[in-house]
């Protein structure tokens, strides 16, 4: 009877209003592939934050007269760590992180750009070059695009066979392009690129600067082929609609453009500033679907911004913002219909858009590193009944985890007009939130430098 009560009592505290299960399993050094049991495991413990599951727009998801949301209502929804990975002193860092063939590859401090399996993350090998720093990757076939400290791109061809190899096939600019015009060349940026997007169907490459510029490359002659001022200050992040050739650009002056490229010709054009509000922003993403494209912007003061295109106009209209974070927002990213943000506040919080309209739901706030969630990468690892989806974060706090989520069918839900509308459930719901943070975070914090 002693552990039936207190199997009862473990199971009252694993299981939060949301129905929400959290497996915080860690292996640290040591990787593998977990398999849950009908057994309960020993570390499994309630979650010490309850995220908000409503979204601040025209509806938001409300709870129901019982107190709990509907599309909490039945299944549990899980997410475990499948590794965690410490950094050594001399890696520094990590900022970027991109998958690409059954690989996941990080940049740091460091010159090594390493790869590892996914899931469990063994290491496969690392590219090293000859500047550090790698502040950006990103992977499209077998070629990869690292940026270095010295404010250059670097295009390595990698193969994924028994042994991992690569191998440098360029450098942009090439060093003709700038020492013809030493002074008065625009082809190297002149400070950190930030980030890079590509545009597969016309072979461009954008990077972004702290220099306040955006470079278009074309890879067929490795040339620049235009450059322009975007923002008033630093350039954080750049994304591509494959679809159109649209480029977002955000920045820390607080705001979001759209730029077209003008038809047969190498120049863009502004179409579209989006600026909500004043806050920086960090990181941007986009979702696009068979009848969807949704925008969204990670800001500094904690929201997550989003624009849905409109069909006919292609305009691309404010649907609201997604609170939950209580400090910035430093990366995102979206697959199918899920949004994933990592945050100053050490979480990583996972949103699912419902189908066919622009209203959110948090599902899960992920709870593992004791600093500022630098960088995110996610992808769909099989879709069945059960979705499930791999994450890959890299924390100030120096180290690297790998997330598995489960994410069940949600359950299509029909509120009245008065559930709608009930003031009370209008109110913000407040939860506690006290993160442990790494001593060497907090001493980057006090020094104002720890987000460059």
């Amino acid at each position: 009877m002693g552990e039936i009560s207190s199997m009862v009592s473990w199971m009252k505290k694993a299981i939060h209003p949301n129905h929400l299960l959290v497996f915080p399993l860690e292996l640290v050094m040591q990787t593998c592939t977990i398999k849950i049991s009908n057994s309960a495991p020993d570390e499994l413990r309630a979650p010490e934050r309850v995220p908000p599951p409503y979204t601040r727009c025209s509806r938001p998801v409300v709870p129901n007269r019982r107190g709990r949301s509907p599309l909490f209502k039945h299944r549990p929804r899980l997410f475990y760590t499948i590794a965690s990975l410490p950094f050594t002193r001399q890696e520094g860092n990590i900022y970027s992180i991109e998958l690409s063939k059954g690989l996941a590859f990080t940049g740091s401090d460091s010159n090594r750009i390493r790869a590892w399996r996914q899931p469990d993350c063994t290491e496969r090998g690392y590219i090293k070059a000859s500047s550090g720093e790698v502040r950006a990757i990103f992977a499209y076939g077998n070629m990869l695009f690292t940026t270095h400290k010295d404010s250059k791109v670097r295009i390595w061809n990698y193969t994924v066979s028994d042994n991992f190899s690569y191998k440098k096939i360029a450098t942009l600019p090439k060093k003709t392009s700038f020492l013809k015009f030493p002074k008065t060349s625009s082809q190297q940026h002149k400070d950190c690129i930030s980030c890079m997007a590509y545009y597969h169907a016309e072979g461009l490459l954008y990077t972004g600067s702290y220099d306040k510029t955006v470079k278009a490359w074309r890879l067929l002659d490795k040339k620049c082929v235009d450059s322009f001022v975007a923002h008033e200050s630093n350039v954080k992040a750049v994304v591509v609609n494959q679809d159109d050739g649209c480029v977002f650009t955000c920045s820390t002056d607080g705001s979001v453009k759209i730029w077209r490229r003008v038809h047969r010709e190498n120049s863009h054009t502004l179409t579209m500033t989006l600026k909500f509000q004043q806050s920086p922003v960090n990181a941007l993403a986009l979702s696009t679907t068979f009848n969807n494209c949704f925008l969204y912007s990670g800001s500094s003061d904690g929201t997550i911004n989003f624009w849905e295109k409109e069909k006919m106009s292609g305009r691309f209209n404010h649907g609201g913002f997604l609170q939950g974070h209580r400090f910035a927002v430093l990366c995102l990213a979206a697959v199918e219909r899920l949004v994933f943000s990592g945050s100053e506040d050490t979480t990583i919080r996972v949103w699912r858009r419902e189908e066919g309209s622009c209203f959110h739901e948090c599902l899960a706030v992920l709870d593992g590193h004791r600093g500022p969630v630098r960088c995110l990468a996610a992808c769909l690892e099989m879709e069945k009944i059960v979705m499930g989806f791999l994450v890959y974060s890299a924390s100030l706090d120096q180290t690297f985890k790998v997330w598995r989520v489960k994410i069940m069918p949600e359950e299509k839900v029909c509120f009245d007009f008065a559930e709608r509308n009930d003031s009370k459930t209008k109110s913000t719901m407040e939860y506690e939130m006290n993160p442990v943070l790494s001593p060497n975070w907090v001493e980057k914090k006090l020094q104002g430098n720890h987000f460059q």
